[in-house]
Order: C-alpha cells, then structure tokens, then sequence
C-alpha cells in the first residue's frame, strides 16, 4: 500500500505530496546510475533497459510541472532524475539509453523532455554543462530521424522539436510541419480525434488534447492561430468528455491501456494548465472533476507491497494488459499532475470546488456512444455500437460490450471454451457444438440516436445477428434477430457484480445476493444490482461464477446470465436488463420496459 491512500486531495499541497508520495517508493528501484527505474520483472514487446528507461522518465511528468511550480518538494528529487538524465544520454556511460530505431519505445518517453524544455529550460538544458546539452540534444534528435506510426505518437515529436526551439538548438522544420499537419488530419469533430483506424477512446483526451494544450500554452506567441484551434477543440470536448464520469470520480472503464489509472483525469489537468473551461464548467467544476476522480483511485488496491503502481485496473492484473505494458508503464498517470505548474494563486487552486452533474442522456456519435446516467449521478452506462481497430489485447471485451458501466467494470476473456472462463458479461455469446463460443466482434453496420443503438454483426460465418439496444432509466432493453445456418447455443449476460465486500472479517466477505429461475437471473449487494429477465426466447436463468481475476475492477464477480436454444433459421431474442448503483433489487420488470420489450 501506498501512503497516497490517506491523502484528502483537496488542495494543491495535497497534490504536490501525493506526487511525492507516488515517487517515494521507486527511488530504492533506481540503478546506480540513476538512469533507469527497474520494477519488477514481468516482460513486454521492448526489452528490459528500454522498460527501465521508460518508468525513469514517466515520472518526469510530475516532476515537470513541479519544478515549473516552483514546489520545492521537488528539488531532492530533481537532483537525482538531473543525474540520471546526464548518465541516460552520456554515450560513453554505462547507463547509456542507447540508439534508438523505427518505431522505438525510447520516442514515446521523450514526449516529457520535450515538454521539459518548453517549461523549464533553465533547470532541464541551460544548469547542464556545454557536454552535457549536447548530449541530451543529439539523443532527442533521434526522434527526427527514424520513422514512427501515424497516430498520436507524432505529437512526441512535435513536442520535443518546440522544445528544441525554445532552448535555441537546431529544429527539423519539415518534420514539424508534417506532423502537425498530420495531427490536423487525425481531428474529426466535436472535439474528437482518432488514433487508429476507427478507434476514439482515452487517447483522444490524455494524447491528443493533452499535447495539444501543452503546444497551445508554450506556442501560443510563436502559432496563435493553431493554439487557438487546440483550446477550442478542448472546448468543444469538454462537456461531452465529463459524462464519462460519475459523481464519485469513477471515470467509464472502456478501451484499451486502462493501466494508466488516473491518467483518465489528465485532460482535465491540462485544460487547467492551458485556461481552458466552458459555460457549464468553470474552474470549480474543472478542479472538482480532477480531483473526485484522484481521490476514487488513490484508494484502489493499486499498489504493491511496497507502495508501486501495478499492472491493472482496481487491483493488480496481468490479464487485462497489453503488450506495450511493462513494470514502469502505469506511470504514464503521472500527466495527471500538470496542473502543479500552476501557482497557489491562479484561479484553478483558488476556486471552490463543485459537482458537475451531465445531462441524463448523451448520444456521442463521434465515439459511437450512447451515454446515460441516474438522476443522482450514481452511475453512467454507455452503450456502444462497436469501436473495433484489431491490433490490441482484448479488443472485443474493451470495445464491443453491449454497455459499459462506471458501478461495474468490464470483463475479459480467459479462455473461451466455457461461459465461467469466458466471463461474456454485458454481451450476447454463441456456439454451435464443441466450437467456442463468439461474441461481438465489430459491426457490419450501426445506427445510433439519443433512443437507441443497432447494429448487425457476425460472430461466425452463416450467423448473422441484428441487434437492438433501448435505454430505459438504468434498465435497458435488447432485441436480436438471429438468423443462422445451424443450430447455436446462445448466452446472454447482465453487468459482472462483485462476489466479495472489501474490508470484512474473511469468514463473512460473501456479500452478494444471488438468485434465477427459468425467466431471470438476478445479483445484488451493496456494491451494485444487476438482473436479466428473459422476454422471448430464453429457456433458464443461471448465475454464472466466473474465473477470478477476469474483471477488471474485482478478482472475484458472479454474472448473471440467461440461456438460449436457437435453431437454424431465424430466432428473436429479447429481455431487460438492469443495473443500478446501490443495493436495489428490482420486484419484476416497470410496465414501461415491459411494454417496450413486447413491442421490439
């Protein structure tokens, strides 16, 4: 555990001590040479020193903004990431980071140095010695140099070229003018930008806006226009952005590199930092956003034992990784804490804070989302119609449940050959024999509105599945139309609700309700109910027992699920799905939803 769980995180002390509190721990996984943070020894597809690289300068994103704060905390802890730094780029040192090629890890990590050089050139270039800078400059001017993907990685080195030019060093004009031109390629609308192919999630907000505020703050004498353009585009995803967030700072589980924690809040840390706010949040509705969702994670079992952010989610969890996470790669959250470049005097620490409640419903056709949440705010479901790139782990569990939930995070699978190992919560599963079962797995076509969301889709060749998704409340009622060239065994599943209650005596942690007969299946606890009755065409309910750790917010949930027989030809599946924040078993289906289902 680490002492950042008894942190209030209320004021902007509060904030500097957590970011000593995050850092403390790692100063004994130092190397000698101070150049490399070496964490544990779990692998991913970079080697072992790039993986020690990395954690070093993952925590200069705190560091950072401290020093530009003038937070004196800072100072011991700069002299020993000074030395590192010096030994890192020093060829001739055995701590060398070493030449860098195409498609490099090391250029992600030097995004921090770039914006170093923009903040606080006096103490990250001009205290060097004349070897020292050039050094540091010629392994920077790597990133020039070699190839890298087209998505937001070309921000890294839009972000070191600008530092290179504020601290008076040789600057590859053309490489910066095609990626910024580039990065106004990846912009959509509404304040969305995509990263690959089709796919909007996290990134948008914590690489693209993120960097693009910090271009807009440093840039803003030299490019007013294209700064402009980056505040405004914060402007206009703002609103949209903060209804991913529940009252309690959950933000929405959904998408890939979910290790990252509380980098969810890093947008809002850097709007403060650039002056970005709109008419419905100010800078007490900003600050309450940043830090609501600080104070949700900081008490997460997040932490080993001594104190270092693990791979995961709500607790330690390989399972969920992808195959860019290695020991240090957690810390990317530490670009929460740009708003530490601001002084106790600037509005942002000045202002109260304040609730910010969205509206009830949300349909975001940008990220193909439908967004809603109870009137108090408990709870935010989004209900997606598929957001699907191919390339990362788990693609189909991070991006194509039928709905997402801030009270109930999301599963994946472990082995698909069984429903417990496939843990499909949220999702319609199928098999046809001994085959595996298939779920959700992108999206022929969709339509999405403010009412409902429909799709088409095609677990496995000769299936093909129309569905549709309608919003009632916190219940939800969905419709498939099935047609198959053999007969399936079908699945389908509610929210995934923890099996224990954190903080009781062992012998008493069970403490969800469970229950199904052959027309539901319902769990309910004080840590959330969900339920699923069937409507048409189910046979029997069951409450599934998972395998543990196939969550990602609790290593141990039940999911409660209804089955189906479906011949070949066509089949109409549809029932009502519910979910609420507290402990609220329902009695039965509303008339409302009822009369919704029998008429699909």
């Amino acid at each position: 555990m680490n002492d950042v769980s008894r942190n209030p995180v209320r004021t902007r002390q509060d904030l500097i001590d957590a970011a000593l509190q995050l850092i403390a721990p790692l100063t004994r996984c130092l190397t000698p040479g101070k150049a490399r943070l070496m964490l544990g020894n779990t692998g991913a597809s970079y080697p072992e020193g790039v993986a020690g690289m990395e954690g070093f300068s993952r925590v200069l994103w705190a560091l950072v903004p401290m020093l530009a704060g003038k937070c004196p905390e800072a100072e011991p802890l700069w002299a020993v990431w000074r030395e590192g730094l010096i030994h890192g780029t020093d060829p001739e040192h055995e701590e060398y980071w070493g030449d860098i090629g195409p498609f490099d890890q090391r250029m992600v990590e030097m995004a921090v140095m770039g914006m170093a050089l923009c903040l606080i050139p006096d103490r990250f270039y001009h205290e060097l010695t004349p070897a020292q800078q050039e050094n540091l400059w010629r392994w920077l001017d790597q990133i020039n140099r070699h190839e890298m993907p087209k998505n937001n990685w070309q921000f890294f080195r839009i972000l070191v070229n600008i530092g290179f030019m504020n601290v008076g060093r040789p600057v590859n004009e053309e490489r910066l003018r095609s990626d910024l031109d580039d990065m106004e390629g990846h912009y959509v609308a509404d304040g969305w930008y995509f990263d690959k192919a089709t796919q909007r999630d996290y990134y948008t907000l914590w690489a693209f806006h993120y960097y693009g505020l910090v271009y807009a703050r440093v840039m803003e004498q030299c490019d007013p226009e294209r700064a402009a353009r980056f505040r405004e585009r914060a402007r206009l995803i703002l609103s949209r952005f903060a209804c991913w967030f529940d009252r309690e700072g959950r933000g929405l589980p959904y998408g890939r590199s979910l290790t990252y924690r509380f980098a969810q809040s890093s947008f809002f840390s850097a709007c403060a930092l650039s002056g970005v706010t709109d008419e419905a949040i100010g800078w007490g509705e900003l600050k309450g956003l940043l830090l609501r969702n600080l104070r949700f994670w900081f008490r997460q079992p997040i932490f080993d034992r001594d104190g270092v952010l693990t791979i995961g989610y709500g607790y330690p969890n390989l399972i969920i990784s992808e195959g860019y996470n290695a020991p240090g790669s957690p810390y990317w959250a530490m670009k929460v804490f740009a708003v530490l470049a601001l002084p106790q005097e600037h509005p942002f620490w000045q202002a109260e804070e304040k609730p910010y409640t969205p509206p009830e419903v949300l349909c975001d056709e940008q990220v193909r989302l439908l967004l809603t949440r109870d009137r108090d705010n408990r709870q935010v479901i989004a209900y997606t119609a598929g957001n699907h790139a191919y390339e990362h782990m788990h693609e189909d569990e991070k991006y194509e449940k039928f709905a997402y939930s801030s009270q109930f995070a999301f599963s994946v699978v472990k082995e698909a050959g069984t429903l417990g190992k496939g843990a499909f919560d949220s999702m319609l599963a199928v098999k046809s024999g001994k085959d595996l079962w298939h779920a959700r797995s992108g999206c022929d076509s969709f339509s999405l509105t403010e009412k409902e969301v429909a799709f088409t889709w095609r677990p496995v060749d000769g299936v093909q599945i129309e569905s549709r998704i309608i919003p009632v409340g916190m219940w939800h009622v969905r419709r498939h139309v099935i047609t198959s060239d053999r007969p399936l065994e079908g699945a389908e599943a509610a929210f995934a609700v923890p099996r224990d209650m954190p903080g009781k005596r062992l012998c008493d942690r069970i403490a969800t309700v469970c229950e199904a007969d052959d027309k539901m299946a319902a769990a309910h606890g004080v840590q959330g109910s969900t339920a699923i009755h069937a409507i048409r065409g189910y046979e029997r309910g069951q409450v599934l027992y998972p395998e543990a750790n196939t969550n990602l917010m609790h290593s141990r949930t039940v999911i409660p699920t209804l089955h189906a027989t479906i011949p070949a030809g066509t089949t109409t599946l549809v029932c009502a799905v519910f979910a609420d924040a507290g402990d609220a078993a329902p009695e039965g289906i509303p008339e409302e939803v009822l009369r919704i289902a029998q008429s699909c």
